[in-house]
C-alpha cells in the first residue's frame, strides 16, 4: 500500500456515519502487509504535522491543547483528507476558513481519537476476529512496524507562548480567540 492508497481510503472513509469504523472494517478485509503499510504511512503523516505551528493553532481553535488533544486533532487533520491536511501545514490559519460544525466531532471539537487506532483495530480483527485489547496483538503488530523502520516523531521546541498566538495567527484569533470550539 502506498500513501496514495491511504488517501484514497480516507476519502472514502468520509461519507460513512462513522469513519474509522469504516476504514477498520475496509482495512481488515486487506492483507496484513497492507495494514502494516497503512500504520506506517498513517505515523509518518502524524510525525510530520507534529510541528509547534499546528500545535499553536489547534491552541487557539480550542482555547488549550494537551498532548493528548493535539493527537487527536492531528488524527482529526488526516481524517479531513490530503488536500485539506496539505493547506493546513503549510498555513494553519486556513483552518478558520475550513471548519464548520460538519466537520467537527460530536462534542464540537476537531478531534479524531478513534482513527488513530484503526490501523491496530484492523490488525487485531484480522489476527483474533475482534478489536478488543490485547496485549500480545499489541506487541506484534509494533514488531511488525519496527520491521518497517518506522522513525519516530522528531522533538519539537515551541516557539511560541500563550499571549504570541493572537499576533501569530490573527485570523483563527479573530473567529476562535475569545470563542473556541467545544
Amino acid at each position: 500500500m502506498e500513501q496514495k492508497d491511504l488517501w484514497s481510503l480516507i476519502e472514502l472513509s468520509k461519507s460513512g456515519d462513522d469513519q474509522a469504523e469504516w476504514l477498520i472494517e475496509e482495512l481488515a478485509q486487506k492483507k496484513i502487509e497492507e495494514v502494516i503499510d497503512f500504520e506506517c504511512h498513517f505515523q509518518s503523516l502524524m510525525n510530520s504535522s507534529y510541528q509547534s505551528r499546528l500545535w499553536g493553532a489547534a491552541y487557539v481553535l480550542m482555547g488549550g491543547c494537551s498532548d493528548d488533544a493535539f493527537d487527536y486533532f492531528r488524527g482529526w487533520l488526516i481524517g479531513q483528507g490530503e488536500e485539506v491536511f496539505n493547506k493546513v501545514l503549510k498555513d494553519p490559519e486556513f483552518l478558520a476558513e475550513y471548519i464548520s460544525e460538519d466537520n467537527l466531532d460530536e462534542e464540537g471539537f476537531p478531534q479524531n481519537e478513534e482513527l488513530l487506532s484503526a490501523g491496530l483495530d484492523a490488525y487485531s480483527l484480522i489476527k483474533t476476529g475482534d478489536t478488543e485489547w490485547n496485549d500480545n496483538i499489541y506487541d506484534e503488530f509494533l514488531e511488525a512496524l519496527d520491521q518497517k523502520d518506522l522513525q519516530p516523531a522528531k522533538e519539537i521546541e515551541f516557539d511560541w507562548e500563550e499571549e504570541d498566538l493572537e499576533g501569530l495567527f490573527p485570523i483563527l484569533w479573530n473567529r476562535f480567540g475569545e470563542d473556541p470550539l467545544g
